[in-house]
């Protein structure tokens, strides 16, 4: 789509030059030819850059009259990108850190100042999904370490930022915690991922010990397809959410029950309402203890919140026990 809106003025310029003179194809002098203009969109601000040009202009030189830009323009954004490489990581931070969707980080750039669209989001996403998977498919770094432990423990799993957006599949290694593939795909078929699962293992030369997953039946049978043999185990958390399922539905049962014992505290928060004094404070405070532990929630099946409001409630009730004991003087 083309750009509706003039593009903001640069707050700020700069000049960049060639730091290579001589000619890296027949060792002669490059010379100074001409100048190109660039604007590149940062976190500080719009900056236009005056960029020197340098050509060899030895015929037989197989470099001949081929320009050489600055080494540093690599620094500061992709080629034929108008976005720096800071706002390009600031945007990935914010989506796979921070968890936010392309709205929230159109709005987070703004708030910073940064002019652009929301589809320009996207883009910069893609960008970024790219920049990872040639980051981590660096074999000459992985392979001397890999060799090392003699076989691989793959995990694999999928991350899609929003429905209707490609998903960033991820291929790890559990010995080394090593990312060993980072793919975008339009669609997540089992001859997809196996062909990521062949492509891995083909490159590292390793064998594949077992693979560790969550259920979903693509990946299944992808391993199966393309490690035909390699036992193939569900992740802890997955594990143990499914073996806690019947204990959390039976929490979620008894939290459920329990809060039906409490529901008169509305009536009583009414009385108290307007009125001053000790016994009113401490009725205001036993009902925010009954507050507090009703919408306070655990985290299942390790943490159950049932059981967490049954020991709240008990410490409440078995202090209002003592209360009346001592003859309704609270803290006498």
């Amino acid at each position: 789509m083309a750009r509706k809106t003039r593009r903001p003025a640069a707050t700020s310029q700069g000049e960049l030059e060639v730091v290579t003179a001589a000619c890296p194809g027949c060792g002669g002098k490059l010379t100074i030819d001409y100048h190109n203009r660039r604007t590149v969109t940062t976190l500080q601000g719009v900056v236009r850059y005056r960029l020197q040009i340098r050509r060899c202009h030895n015929f037989d030189c197989p470099l001949y009259r081929r320009p050489f830009r600055p080494e540093a323009e690599g620094r500061l954004a992709l080629p034929h990108h108008e976005f720096g490489l800071d706002v390009l990581a600031t945007v990935g931070a914010l989506r796979y850190a921070e968890h936010k969707s392309v709205p929230e980080v159109h709005r987070e750039l703004a708030r910073r100042g940064v002019a652009l669209a929301q589809r320009s989001v996207s883009n910069l996403l893609d960008r970024y999904d790219e920049l990872l998977a040639l980051s981590v498919a660096d074999l000459d770094r992985l392979r001397p370490r890999l060799q090392g432990q003699g076989r691989l423990i793959l995990a694999i799993d999928g991350m899609q930022p929003d429905v209707g957006h490609e998903v960033l599949w991820v291929i790890r290694d559990c010995l080394s915690a090593e990312v060993l593939l980072a793919r975008s795909l339009l669609s997540s078929t089992q001859a997809d991922l196996a062909e990521l699962l062949r492509e891995v293992t083909q490159a590292l030369g390793l064998p594949v010990a077992c693979v560790v997953s969550d259920g979903q039946d693509s990946i299944r049978n992808a391993v199966a397809l393309a490690l035909p043999g390699v036992p193939h185990q569900l992740c802890h958390f997955h594990y143990l959410r499914e073996a806690g399922l019947p204990i959390y539905e039976a929490d979620r049962h008894a939290k459920k029950e329990l809060k039906k014992t409490v529901r008169g505290v509305r009536p009583i928060e009414r009385q108290v309402e307007d009125q001053r004094g000790p016994l009113a404070e401490v009725v205001q405070g036993y009902r925010a203890c009954v507050r507090g532990a009703l919408t306070d929630d655990g985290r299942p099946p390790l943490d159950a919140k049932g059981l967490l409001l049954e020991e709240r409630l008990s410490a409440v009730a078995a202090s209002l026990d003592r209360v009346a004991e001592k003859g309704g003087r609270p803290g006498s």
